[in-house]
């Protein structure tokens, strides 16, 4: 005879969620208890339509009251609980089945997959929780929060068997957008677990639930003593050991404790060799500390990892895209542009929707002075097949103000289908940028008033008549921008459209706070793409000195992006007057090393390293620099002195340096 499987679940306004749980698992279970803490939304309903007993429970603080509540009600005999935002995995209905069939175990760790919406993309963090286990009623949950119940069925049968059964998978979806309500969460917990603590102070489990708390309200050193405090004379055995040593190495990190935190992974791998996430952690701390080299060492040894327990909870991309990821950012920090192509194109094969090695792609192939070369580039390598590759693309290039490329992947993004409205405003922008004017005021003049983009629709038309000298027009459309009240620093930018002169600089000058500044560098960075260079200069000595202190490295990097070089010298020199910087001197070296001055860019090289020793880059430049000054010199020595023996042999040496090399 079959075995009865009761589903006990506690709820509380979970109308979103319910009926995908429900609907996992209504033709394998027996019955449905669902214990209510207090919904005011369709949860009742959903419930009932699945014909299950509904109780309502008076919220006490206390998980394990209301679970407890809901197994008095069970009549089956095997308990399966389930929490709404989960799922029983399809594939896993057999096996549920099945396993409710071994006569000899008490319970099973079953494998959890956490989906976890984050950074653009939704990944899968594995692990083992404690969910079938017998129907007895000597078998109840403990504790307020964090509730427990296998230890208890220990207690009760000390010949109780558990297994690992992760054939048996539940998909948690409760970490998908959900940001605001889990900072409620947070301090809910935090308060419940608080209270739980006073009354057991050396329960080690409660300690490791405080920890993470405290980790999950981003009190890093707090959580770290905890975290270690419930780890000192820990059973090795002990199966959530893994991940409280990694949350204790990332709080360490988190709270700027990284030669303890290194410590502490190294004591993790000497008691589980295999763990991935502790090389991947090793690795991001050595990358913090400029050690590049065991840096590297540690993200290949996560590479190189097996495939890891459910017990461990890897995380997502520790063993491809993201350890490659760091892997490329390493041979940036070499100015290995060749080797960082490499691994951001395996971190992006590896995970597709891994943004950030895209765009650091881009951002090595420059897509605003070698357009074509970067499409051709990103062509071969990638797949732009769907409305939404393309949009993406073009999404990124608009971000790199690369806008012809940008207008090229929006195009293909809106073919058989509509244009979204964000779409449109971008594709108006682009067009003004590639001086398709007519087109570009034709779709800005679809957005009308009322329209939440009918305002950013309106200074672009009238940056269109700016551009073309059209000065009634930039009047009537000022006029109309400052009737529906825009905040003062906009108005602020939008009136210098008004004073434009070429010859004369705007008097007097004016202060920007932060919102005018993005305004005002979003024009100059458009300016200076199109090569109005004065027109850009003119909104930048519109300011007052201070409103350029902050903006002055970010006005030169515009400069430097469109290959206009000479523009961005002074404000390098500026943020170098104002106070030292390894970031300017390192740019002004650069471009003197363009320009020719060689000198200049030594001298340059050489602050940059004063200033930030453990950066390799200036090394390397200067290595370069003085190969090529050898080289230009042998060369003039040999051409005045060509039968001179000592010129003849270094010029041999370096002749077979090259051949070695090549």
């Amino acid at each position: 005879m079959a075995e009865k499987i009761s589903l006990c679940m506690i709820v509380k306004n979970e109308g979103q969620n319910l009926s995908r749980c429900l609907n996992s698992v209504s033709s394998i279970v027996n019955e449905i208890i669902v214990v209510d803490t207090g919904s005011t939304d369709s949860t009742y309903k959903i419930a009932h339509q699945y014909g299950a007993i509904i109780h309502h429970f008076l919220w006490n603080d206390n998980f394990s009251d209301a679970r407890n509540a809901s197994l008095e009600l069970a009549h089956g005999d095997w308990i399966l609980f389930l929490d709404a935002d989960e799922e029983l995995s399809p594939d896993s209905r057999e096996s549920l089945i099945r396993l409710t069939e071994n006569i000899d175990i008490e319970g099973y760790f079953v494998k959890i997959l956490n989906r976890l919406g984050k950074e653009g993309w939704i990944e899968i963090v594995p692990d083992l929780v404690f969910r079938l286990f017998r129907n007895k009623k000597e078998y109840r949950f403990r504790g307020a929060i964090h509730e427990q119940i296998a230890d208890v069925i220990l207690e009760k049968n000390s010949q109780a068997r558990y297994q690992v059964a992760e054939e048996l998978i539940i998909i948690h979806h409760g970490y998908l957008d959900k940001v605001i309500e889990e900072k409620d969460k947070k301090y809910r917990n935090l308060k419940l677990i608080e209270k739980e603590l006073g009354l057991h102070p050396n329960n080690r489990l409660l300690q490791y639930h405080y920890g993470v708390e405290l980790f999950r309200a981003e009190r890093y050193v707090e959580a770290a003593a905890v975290l270690i405090q419930s780890a000192t004379d820990i059973d090795p055995n002990t199966i959530y050991l893994p991940k409280l040593l990694r949350y204790i190495v990332i709080a360490q990190q988190y709270s700027s404790q990284l030669h303890e935190a290194l410590k502490s992974a190294d004591l993790g791998l000497k008691l589980f060799p295999y763990y991935a996430d502790l090389y991947y952690y090793t690795g991001l701390i050595l990358f913090d500390l400029k050690h590049y080299a065991q840096a590297r060492n540690a993200f290949l040894q996560a590479l190189s990892m097996p495939e890891q327990p459910p017990h461990y909870a890897s995380f997502g991309g520790i063993r491809g895209f993201r350890s490659y990821y760091y892997l490329a950012q390493i041979a940036e920090s070499f100015l290995d542009e060749e080797e960082a192509l490499k691994y951001y194109l395996y971190s992006l094969r590896d995970n597709a929707h891994f943004t950030h090695s895209l765009e650091s792609i881009v951002r090595i192939l420059k897509p605003t002075k070698e357009p074509s070369y970067t499409m051709e580039c990103l062509e071969k390598v990638c797949d732009f097949c769907t409305p939404e590759a393309n949009r993406l693309m073009g999404d990124i290039y608009y971000r790199n103000g690369a806008y012809g490329l940008a207008l090229h992947y929006f195009d293909q993004a809106e073919v058989g289908f509509p244009v979204s409205t964000d779409i449109k405003l971008r594709k108006g922008i682009c067009l003004i940028q590639e001086r398709r004017f007519f087109e570009a005021l034709r779709l800005l003049e679809e957005f009308i008033p009322g329209n939440s983009e009918y305002p950013i629709a309106t200074v672009n038309r009238l940056f269109y008549f700016w551009l073309q000298d059209k000065s009634p027009k930039v009047r009537a459309l000022w006029n109309e921008l400052h009737s529906l009240g825009l905040a003062q620093d906009t108005e602020n930018v939008i009136s210098l459209f008004l004073t434009y002169s070429e010859e004369i600089a705007p008097h007097p000058q004016i202060f920007l706070g932060s919102e005018g500044m993005l305004l005002l560098l979003d024009i100059v960075q458009r300016l200076v793409a199109m090569q109005e260079i004065k027109r850009a200069m003119y909104f930048l000595h519109a300011l007052q000195a201070e409103c350029l202190t902050d903006y002055n490295l970010k006005i030169a990097q515009i400069f430097i992006d469109y290959d206009e070089e000479s523009s961005a010298i002074p404000f390098l020199q500026a943020v170098i007057e104002r106070n030292q910087s390894s970031e300017a001197y390192f740019q002004l070296a650069e471009i003197y090393s363009h320009l020719g001055r060689l000198t200049d860019a030594e001298q340059y090289y050489k602050h940059d390293l004063q200033l930030d020793p453990d950066r390799p880059r200036s090394y390397i430049r200067l290595i370069n620099l003085y190969t090529a000054w050898r080289q230009n010199i042998l060369k003039e020595a040999l051409a005045k002195y060509p039968e001179n023996n000592i010129f003849q042999k270094l010029a041999r040496e370096v002749s077979s340096k090259h051949e070695g090399t090549d």
